[in-house]
């Protein structure tokens, strides 16, 4: 893509706007890659379908990065049996990776004494009894090393959407070894922020971006950084007035047009391409809409675009590919490590709010993926 080359937060000295979106179209080897993944038949710890989708290149291969998990098997009519926990025989985690190696995918998930599928982060990190950890980005951590950012959650009532979030940890995982954390590190939690929505490594820094939930739906995006790569150093927090603070309280929520605070998805990505920053989110002004968006910034930092729409999830809705009103798309996550010049690799993930949907079909709860066609 003919964009300059320019460091974080540098101007054009000639302003042609941003890259424009030419085309979108499924990634279908992508897609079918992960349809016959899940549907292959597998030991319980087989994974068959998984939330967020998050990845990170490693020397062994792609890691995918996965929030709530089924494992097991998909039964030939395209049901699963319900999880362990409803009175079936599917393990359910809620977190897990699959490595895609030259030789192809395996899952991985943490084990308990009596060798039975566990979530690869449990316990530790302040975690009371009942809570448990979502997957947010990773990066490459040392010589083949992973480190992952995850999100600690506690049930706040009996529906699937009654949970809170109440805290944020740093996971590392040794080169080789993502079955297991060499460490759990907490990482700033006091200003109500979900961190490492995104990470973005440019110009000596790591960018954390994080989400905090809005009051009426939609998440404000907030942003630290961290000289080098190693999230363990100390923070620092953009602020209202353009400075990087160490104390997070005085993060401030990015700007997009006319200096209004954006409004994006919890999950999104923000990946540099030339000059300029390209925000996915979800559209956040409408419940479960089947919008991803895209937005664009000359910095890390904003101020972004309007969020424009450029595609819209088949599968949700009561007309989507399931005729099913509960049905909806969310967390799109940009994948730089898989695209070709002028070409976006996006993913989207696909639920219901009805949880016995993804039991009757198993193949609603996947990851989609899409090849957005940019020119400049």
């Amino acid at each position: 893509m003919a964009c300059l080359l320019l460091s974080p937060g540098a101007s054009a000295s000639v302003d042609t706007g941003p890259p424009r979106v030419v085309g979108v179209r499924p990634a279908t080897a992508l897609n079918n890659a992960f349809g016959a993944y899940a549907e292959r038949a597998g030991s319980p710890r087989h994974w068959t379908g998984g939330d967020s989708t998050y990845s990170v290149p490693t020397p062994a291969g792609q890691l995918w990065v996965f929030s709530d998990t089924f494992l097991g098997t998909v039964r030939p009519d395209g049901s699963r049996s319900p999880a362990i926990g409803e009175g079936g025989t599917t393990p359910f985690v809620h977190n897990s990776f699959v490595l895609w190696t030259a030789r192809g995918p395996r899952t991985v998930t943490g084990r308990d004494r009596s060798g039975r599928p566990t979530s690869v982060v449990s316990g530790g990190g302040g975690a009371g009894r009942g809570d448990w950890y979502w997957a947010r980005a990773g990066v490459p951590d040392g010589r083949g090393g992973v480190a992952v950012v995850y999100a600690r959650y506690a049930r706040t009532g009996a529906g699937p959407l009654d949970v809170a979030w109440r805290g944020n940890v740093l996971a590392r995982f040794g080169p080789g070894q993502p079955g297991r954390p060499r460490s759990l590190t907490p990482l700033p939690s006091s200003a109500r922020t979900a961190w490492g929505a995104w990470l973005e490594r440019q110009g000596g820094f790591t960018y954390i971006y994080g989400t905090e939930q809005g009051p009426s739906g939609g998440s404000f995006l907030r942003l630290a950084r961290v000289a080098g790569s190693d999230l363990r150093r100390p923070w620092r927090y953009r602020t209202a007035r353009g400075s990087w603070s160490p104390r997070e309280a005085r993060s401030a929520r990015l700007a997009g047009p006319g200096g209004l605070a954006l409004r994006t998805s919890d999950e999104l990505s923000v990946v540099r391409h030339g000059g300029w920053y390209a925000l996915f989110t979800q559209r956040a002004d409408q419940p479960f809409s089947a919008e991803t968006q895209l937005a664009w910034s000359r910095t890390p930092y904003g101020p972004f675009t309007r969020p424009r729409t450029v595609y819209t999830a088949p599968e949700a809705g009561p007309h989507g590919t399931y005729r099913n009103a509960n049905v909806f798309a969310y967390n799109p996550h940009e994948h730089p490590e898989l695209e070709r010049r002028g070409e976006l690799v996006v993913s989207y993930n696909v639920n219901s709010l009805v949880p016995d949907d993804v039991i009757r079909r198993a193949s609603i709860y996947r990851p989609r993926f899409l090849r957005v066609a940019i020119v400049p």
